[in-house]
């Protein structure tokens, strides 16, 4: 079993940044891949950036330049710093932890308003 904790969310003005923290417990050496997802609503949710144990990282087209996404092995966290906020950024962000299974965080809200 793995058990994440998700942080940081909150609301923000158009243009701004946010620091997301997804920490782990439990089974840690069992995580193959951590990775960011997002759910706004009416949508379906989306990958937003996964980063695997080597270290190797994916962002989806719509964040690249402005979303990067951070591992500390010693806190086993996993971070997503997010830069130049759009509204449509607005959405519930879930961390999922990539095993022989998958496990999900209980999500953070960001919003992105003036």
């Amino acid at each position: 079993q793995v058990q994440l904790v998700e942080s940081g969310g909150g609301l923000v003005q158009p243009g701004g940044s946010l620091r997301l923290s997804c920490a782990a417990s439990g089974r840690v050496f069992s995580i193959n891949a951590m990775g960011w997802y997002r759910q706004a609503p009416g949508k379906q949710r989306e990958l937003v950036a996964t980063i695997t144990s080597g270290g190797s990282t994916n962002y989806a087209d719509s964040v690249k330049g402005r979303f990067t996404i951070s591992r500390d092995n010693a806190k086993n966290t996993v971070y997503l710093q997010m830069n130049s906020l759009k509204p449509e950024d607005t959405a519930v962000y879930y961390c999922k932890a990539a095993t022989r299974w998958d496990y999900w965080g209980q999500g953070t809200q960001v919003t992105v308003s003036s």
